[in-house]
């Protein structure tokens, strides 16, 4: 779903960082119905948090898994919690590190740039939506 549709060229043309690139892409394959506004809020996590710290796809995951299953606020039940720490463990066991730093120095290059990043974050966010399912309604 949205691993292929990054890698068939989302986020590329639009000049999107890899926050925005899993935000926007997920907003257009799972219509989670985000505004131009609520979207540009995944800008501010990008380059991991402008550190190298969290990477910035991953972030812009647990947007979306948030967007996806909470009803009303973290706070109201655990099932999110597990879902983002299962995304940032399964991206961690397959990349390497879940930091942007680390992440860039092993797979951006100047051809690619992070696309490597991006499309495993969409990877490991894929599986879990597949097999949690989209709930019906908000």
């Amino acid at each position: 779903m949205l691993k292929d549709f990054i890698e068939n060229g989302f986020g590329i043309d639009e000049d999107l960082s890899c926050s925005e690139t899993i935000l926007y892409g997920a907003n257009k394959v799972w219509n989670l119905g985000l505004d131009k506004k609520a979207l540009k809020m995944a800008a501010g996590l990008s380059g991991g948090l402008y550190t190298g710290n969290i990477c910035g796809a991953l972030s812009a995951s647990a947007m979306v898994l948030s967007r996806l299953y909470i009803r009303d606020r973290a706070h109201e039940s655990s099932y999110n919690a597990d879902l983002v720490l299962e995304l940032i463990e399964s991206y961690k066991t397959l990349m390497g590190s879940e930091l942007c730093g680390p992440l860039k120095e092993n797979y951006r290059t100047e051809e690619e740039k992070c696309r490597p990043v991006i499309i495993a974050a969409a990877g490991v966010l894929d599986s879990i939506i597949e097999r949690e399912g989209i709930p019906q309604g908000d």
